[in-house]
């Protein structure tokens, strides 16, 4: 519990200093120093949980997995554009969560945040599902199963002063679209265990407080 509301605070304060947005401008690996953990080893991810990452457990994706997830993606009708890749990437982030729930025992997060959930290995925070989120598409992407986008680095937005706690600090994990640069939030965390995450836009995402954010991709 003092561990997370340690980071909290520090990560609070950076959003203030940062006009309420805390956008980092190095790589993808030092959100994983950030949260002391680490990211993917070849196709093996240190999932968090307890909120905060105070709980961290290693999955591999092996063969089978990854074939799984292939299958998973190909199964969703798309052309061959950005959109319809972010579309399958939905379905399978979706199948990672299951895939990990059931080994880690977090099958059983409940959606969103609960005051009493610090150090609960059963559910996420938005640090949890960001930095989870992240190494997913991490593994997308060494897998080749990313063609139109690669893995951004996660970023917050919150404004406890002037919006209270409905505009919480909130996490997202991020793809980039490799032909226009722009960024979209990819945020599993308003949904249970192994629902579709939203991705929207990141200059769309979180716009006025927890409520507003965007559904599953369908």
């Amino acid at each position: 519990m003092q561990r997370s509301l340690t980071t909290l605070a520090v990560f609070g304060l950076a959003l203030l200093l940062a006009g309420c947005t805390y956008n980092r401008n190095g790589p993808v690996t030092d959100h994983f120093a950030d949260f002391k953990t680490a990211p993917p080893r070849h196709n093996t991810v240190t999932v968090c949980s307890a909120y905060g990452c105070q709980k961290q457990t290693k999955v591999r994706f092996g063969k089978k997995q990854i074939a799984a997830i292939r299958k998973v993606m190909k199964k969703i009708p798309r052309k061959d554009t950005p959109y319809e890749e972010r579309r399958a990437v939905a379905y399978a982030i979706s199948w990672m969560e299951i895939y990990t729930g059931k080994i880690v025992g977090t099958s059983a997060d409940r959606p969103g945040m609960e005051y009493g959930g610090s150090g609960d290995p059963t559910q996420q925070d938005c640090v949890d599902e960001a930095t989870n989120t992240t190494s997913y598409l991490m593994i997308l992407e060494r897998n080749g199963l990313l063609k139109h986008h690669k893995v951004g680095t996660p970023f917050s937005k919150g404004n406890v002063i002037f919006r209270g706690v409905a505009k919480w600090p909130h996490w997202t994990a991020i793809l980039v679209e490799n032909k226009t640069k722009q960024r979209y939030a990819v945020d599993s965390w308003k949904y249970g265990n192994g629902e579709n995450p939203a991705i929207v836009r990141a200059d769309k995402w979180y716009i006025k407080d927890l409520e507003g954010l965007a559904k599953p991709t369908a």
